[in-house]
């Protein structure tokens, strides 16, 4: 394989991650924020979705090309609320 052939093979790998994280990171976020929108209105709500692309964006991360995200809790949605609702 030629040189500039594995450059380019491995560009293009790398550049298919960042995309997969880009679309993982705004789902995650929708997630988030459906999450605190159900908390603010005293719905219940869950935090599984949002874990479930956390994992899926921290194993892309593990090939050291995208950053890795936290795990969400129930209590970090009500903490963030909490702070959002005493700043108004």
């Amino acid at each position: 394989m030629s040189v500039h052939k594995a450059i380019t093979e491995h560009s293009n790998k790398q550049h298919k991650i960042v995309r997969r994280f880009v679309e993982l990171d705004g789902l995650r976020e929708t997630y988030i924020e459906e999450a605190v929108l159900l908390c603010k209105n005293g719905n219940p709500f869950e935090t599984e979705k949002i874990n479930e692309v956390t994992n899926e964006i921290n194993q892309l991360a593990r090939k050291g090309i995208v950053p890795t995200r936290k795990n969400v809790t129930v209590e970090m949605v009500q903490e963030y609320v909490t702070r959002l609702t005493a700043t108004k």
